[in-house]
């Protein structure tokens, strides 16, 4: 199975070339949407062999985790491993993701952080309970973590499904989507190095929960 690692950033020069480099030695490709940064994480990337991409300006996670997915159906990959920039991810995992995913069970396999649910601050620690239970209500998938960023998706989810959100939402969106195609999603344990990166990540509490919600809601 041909795999990409794909890694959609905004202004996260103080993780990337980290989460880069660490991607790297796992000898797999990676692109790297810079998603309208205005500091130096694209510049970070110099001399390194990634595949960069560029917005203009910033238009949302999950803009940049379309434009990376058609890039690697373009390119012929029939997997894609998304990781998030701001290094909360344990990217050691990566190989087991693939592996498992390889099975071909899996339409999306979602590195799970369950474990570290009580270490989440807020609306994302209620959310993230709320979104696995109705998740399973919905869709009879128990998946443990409806949020995590950390994921494999199989060439055939990114191949027919059509998406529409820009913005954290769109992680929802597929899973939904996925559901109605006759994919299925599965859970691997995965611990987070933090399991809460409010320092770093750009997630806005209240709005992106309500957003999240609501596109829940449209494709129920």
């Amino acid at each position: 199975m041909a795999a990409c690692i794909l890694i959609p950033a905004y202004n996260a020069e103080k993780t990337i070339l980290q989460v880069v480099r660490e991607c790297l030695e796992h000898g797999v490709p990676i692109v790297l949407v810079d998603d309208g940064s205005t500091d130096g994480t694209s510049r970070l990337l110099a001399g390194l062999p990634v595949t960069l991409l560029r917005h203009p300006r910033n238009l949302g996670k999950g803009a940049a985790l379309k434009t990376g997915f058609a890039w690697a159906r373009e390119s012929g990959f029939d997997a894609v491993v998304t990781i998030d920039a701001d290094g909360q991810h344990d990217v050691s995992a990566i190989p087991r993701l693939l592996s498992i995913a390889q099975s071909g069970r899996w339409g999306i396999l979602i590195a799970s952080r369950r474990s570290q649910f009580e270490q989440m601050a807020g609306l994302r620690k209620i959310w993230n309970r709320i979104g696995v239970w109705c998740i399973w209500k919905r869709t009879g998938f128990e998946i443990t973590d409806s949020q995590s960023g950390f994921r494999c998706y199989s060439g055939d989810v990114l191949k027919k499904l059509s998406l529409t959100s820009n913005g954290y939402a769109l992680e929802m969106e597929i899973l939904l989507k996925a559901w109605k195609s006759g994919f299925t999603v599965g859970s691997l344990p995965v611990a987070a190095r933090v399991a809460d990166g409010r320092a770093t990540s750009h997630y806005r509490p209240f709005m992106d929960t309500v957003n999240i919600s609501m596109t829940f809601l449209r494709n129920m």
